[in-house]
């Protein structure tokens, strides 16, 4: 198994793996039965029954151990998987989704993912710490037991390259962050916000992958999910990602949910990047969702020009509607 890097695109691909699955013959191996015995990264609260655990995960496509030992193969880059790769077991029922947590519940999971980003970037090999969770068959969930999982790269996913580069030219233009003035648009306007709370606002964005696309936005500037505002309150996130999720829930059978917070400023490449020079005040944390409505869509088929059925206005007003209630 190894990394590979596209000379074209600039993504890295692992190349050699085969994810076995995390269900066994012996019952589920993340219920407490099989945790309370297992070393663990993590457990929320620190004092009592957990209800949150992080965990190596048990076929892991990054590993902790070694150096990228980055090469050339001819003209093509190649390099070892390493990095982790860990599950975040978001509760011990196992017939408790995400959405169906307490607020309480999701601030601990929210707590979790927080303090394993901080910890993975004190490894100077880590230029970034990918949160994201993969809910349903069609989205690739592994394993029934509700969890969502951190990777650390030596990379930087070509994803946030795209929002680095963009939102570095915008301040380089304007002297402002784009996901701010996004923000400030679209409650002006009003045609695609779904929801707010306190701080925090859902919206379907004006150039939509896929149909009912969420993204979850801090009203107040800020590039590190694990770095918190003094004045922020993590409770009104954590209401409002849950109620985003019960209405992704009646418009889509799965979903891919991302963190998107700033890479780790801490690498020592990280100075010599012209990107990094102005993040803090460029960039800006986010949660994406992206629902999967179909079995068979462009949406998913195209990739890099999407095909979008569904104008984010209309979904917008959609999702507004839906009864939450529950």
């Amino acid at each position: 198994m190894e990394l590979r890097k596209d000379p074209i695109t600039r993504s890295w691909v692992v190349a050699g793996h085969r994810h076995d699955t995390c269900e066994t013959s012996g019952g589920c191996p993340f219920c407490p039965a099989k945790m309370d015995t297992r070393p663990a990264l993590l457990r929320l609260p620190a004092q009592g029954p957990w209800q949150v655990a992080v965990i190596p995960h048990p076929d892991p496509l990054y590993r902790v151990e070694g150096e990228a030992g980055r090469r050339a193969d001819g003209i093509y880059d190649a390099m070892q998987p390493v990095g982790a790769d860990e599950m975040v077991i978001e509760t011990p029922e196992h017939d408790r989704k995400f959405e169906g947590l307490s607020e309480d519940q999701i601030m601990l999971v929210m707590e979790a993912w927080r303090l394993r980003i901080e910890d993975l970037k004190r490894d100077l090999r880590f230029k970034y710490v990918s949160v994201y969770k993969n809910y349903g068959p069609l989205a690739g969930q592994e394993g029934s037991h509700a969890h969502s999982q951190v990777t650390a790269t030596t990379f930087v996913p070509r994803r946030i390259l795209y929002e680095l580069r963009a939102s570095r030219e915008w301040y380089a233009e304007k002297e402002r962050c784009v996901f701010c003035d996004i923000v400030k648009q679209e409650e002006r306007q009003a045609k695609r916000v779904v929801d707010t709370q306190g701080d925090y606002v859902a919206l379907c964005p004006y150039a939509s992958r896929v149909p009912f696309e969420v993204w979850i936005m801090d009203r107040k500037h800020n590039h590190l999910f694990e770095r918190q505002r003094p004045d922020s309150n993590r409770r009104q996130l954590a209401a409002l990602l849950r109620r985003m999720l019960l209405r992704i829930r009646q418009v889509a059978p799965a979903y891919h949910m991302v963190v998107h917070s700033a890479p780790n400023l801490r690498h020592p490449k990280g100075e010599k990047s012209s990107y990094w020079k102005t993040i803090a005040e460029d960039y800006h944390w986010h949660i994406e969702i992206l629902p999967i409505v179909e079995t068979r869509s462009k949406s998913y088929s195209i990739k890099e020009v999407y095909y979008n059925a569904l104008k984010p206005e209309d979904a917008a007003a959609r999702l507004r509607n839906l009864d939450i209630l529950s």
